[in-house]
């Protein structure tokens, strides 16, 4: 008779630490908690959780400073963070759950060169971000980019990992490679490339391998190892081919090319 055990399911309750009146999202490790128009607070999935993760975010925010495209840190508490809020969610939920019109061309083209812009930021910064995607781009009241959730990497200037958040790319926009957790600037703007094509097609890339089916995710990896790129044309097709044939040197490159697309 097998003494093995199934895999354990944690579930976690909704809680409000004082200030909070609502939770507004959660992911693997925190909750978001509304505090008002202005502020959001984001706290640990437990009372008295492991606040490592969220310890590497300050840090990193810090380290980057104040930018328009990145969320703002507030201030901290020894149970979380105060962070900006940004009024109309994360850009995947904007186009997909909304119900709102879809976004034009131009707007389309005005989040992807915003989006390159705080990559761009982050990395002049030395810090890598490990988990660009379209729920991490958060939207402000006249509907701005805000890149968020901060748990990458913190690089010296000759590429020492000083600080480390483990955070890495669901499939859909991870660059295969031999370490997933072994990136750097070009790993980043393989994903930007993932999140432009979500941004100017309106859904994640290969949409006719269905998330859980049987092997999804090596069968995504193989056809980004394979380079069997999307075909999708848009008027970002050229940016985005650049992003997965790492043929970009950095993120302003990225900004560059979108700049000329939006002046067309």
């Amino acid at each position: 008779m097998s003494d093995e055990k199934g895999p354990t399911i944690t579930i976690y309750q909704h809680y409000f630490p004082p200030g909070v009146k609502r939770v507004l999202a959660s992911g693997s490790s925190a909750f978001i908690g509304e505090v008002d128009d202005s502020t959001v607070f984001k706290y640990p999935l437990a009372p008295g959780g492991d606040m490592t993760r969220l310890e590497v975010e300050r840090k990193l925010l810090e380290n980057i400073g104040p930018h328009e495209r990145i969320i703002g840190l507030k201030s901290f508490s020894d149970t979380g963070l105060y962070l900006e809020r940004a009024l109309n969610g994360n850009v995947a939920d904007y186009m997909l759950e909304s119900g709102k019109p879809p976004p034009s061309i131009k707007q389309r083209l005005a989040w992807c060169r915003e989006a390159a812009e705080a990559v761009a930021w982050i990395h002049a910064r030395h810090v890598l971000h490990c988990d660009i995607q379209p729920t991490n781009l958060l939207l402000d009241e006249e509907l701005h980019i805000k890149l968020s959730d901060f748990q990458g990497k913190q690089l010296s200037e000759d590429g020492e990992v000083l600080l480390d958040g483990w955070s890495g790319e669901p499939c859909r926009f991870y660059c295969p490679r031999d370490d997933p957790f072994d990136a750097n600037v070009k790993t980043d703007l393989f994903a930007l490339g993932c999140t432009i094509y979500f941004i100017m097609i309106g859904h994640a890339v290969f949409p006719d391998i269905v998330d859980g089916e049987d092997a999804w995710y090596e069968k995504v990896e193989d056809r980004f190892a394979n380079q069997q790129f999307p075909q999708d044309q848009h008027p970002c097709s050229a940016v985005t081919l650049k992003c997965w044939q790492k043929k970009y040197e950095s993120a302003k490159e990225v900004v560059r090319d979108v700049e000329s697309l939006e002046m067309e």
